[in-house]
């Protein structure tokens, strides 16, 4: 039985559940290599075991924003957020010198209503993200975030666990001595907890019933029509691939070793060969480079 099928007093004794999203940084990256994707993914890991009041349903982890299903008090959900973002910010203080970051990077939380298929459609919003922004053409082939977690087979058991590290090991891993976190938690082969380990998988299957259903809310969300609509005019490339060819991109252009050094001329044309090259659009542009969206459509219009 669905959770639209629950009687009015028992949803009133449910925790309500909440779509979170952060706001989309237009000139900046959250995440800006795969070191920061696992850090990240690790954090959830960490406020999940620190904060047991939440339960995560989903979560996906893009370049510029994130989203967050919970079923949780709105306090502890704000909380878990505030913590989220603040523990990632020091880490980013400290392998980029970026200060203040995310301080001014607003949460959008919206209650998500148990009825109408509310829930499924929600749950489809954040997975199909990654669909949408070109990257693969289902949740499950995305890494960071929930994508393969639900109606999935178990994994062999050869993932180390956290009680298989070392202190250091653990520290360098998980960027963190974080005691709270359960000694039999696995870690993947990429270097972060699985999700399976602290996401309440078994909500979330009773919600969506079978794989078939959760295929079904997939290709009917939100971000499959705009991805159908749209799909012409997608970005070929991530913001990682683009942003790790920009400095050879740029010597061999200018002879200068970052976009900072440039002209504004040549800034112009500098955006102006990302677009070619990569098929990127404005947005895009102004993500890697680290500019505003008006700046840098002001500079490419001038460079046309």
């Amino acid at each position: 039985m669905g959770p639209e099928c629950l009687s009015n007093q028992a949803q009133l004794n449910m925790r309500k559940i909440w779509l979170v999203s952060t706001d989309h940084l237009e000139d900046e990256l959250w995440f800006r290599d795969l070191e920061d994707f696992r850090v990240g993914m690790n954090f959830v890991a960490v406020e999940a075991a620190a904060q047991p009041n939440v339960n995560i349903l989903t979560f996906i982890l893009m370049s510029n924003h994130v989203h967050f299903l919970m079923k949780a008090e709105l306090q502890d959900v704000e909380n878990f957020m505030q913590q989220y973002k603040h523990r990632y910010s020091i880490y980013v203080r400290k392998k980029w010198g970026i200060k203040k970051f995310l301080r001014r990077n607003g949460l959008d939380i919206r209650e998500i209503p148990y009825y109408d298929e509310s829930v499924e459609r929600a749950f489809a919003y954040v997975q199909m993200n990654c669909v949408v922004a070109n990257i693969c053409s289902h949740p499950c082939q995305y890494p960071w975030g929930t994508g393969d977690t639900f109606f999935s087979p178990e994994r062999p058991m050869t993932e180390k666990r956290i009680r298989d590290l070392s202190y250091r090991e653990r520290e360098r891993l998980l960027h963190t001595n974080c005691s709270s976190l359960p000694k039999d938690w696995r870690i993947s082969v990429e270097g972060y907890i699985l999700p399976k380990e602290y996401v309440d998988v078994q909500d979330v299957e009773r919600i969506l019933r079978d794989a078939s259903r959760m295929n079904y809310f997939f290709r009917t969300s939100s971000k499959a029509r705009k991805k159908l609509e749209a799909d012409k005019n997608l970005p070929a490339f991530r913001d990682q691939i683009i942003l790790s060819a920009l400095p050879d991109l740029c010597r061999s252009l200018f002879h200068k070793e970052s976009f900072s050094e440039l002209l504004v001329k040549e800034k112009a044309e500098f955006m102006r060969q990302i677009r070619f090259r990569f098929s990127s659009d404005v947005s895009q542009i102004a993500r890697v480079c680290g500019v505003s969206y008006a700046d840098a459509a002001k500079l490419m219009d001038s460079s046309d």
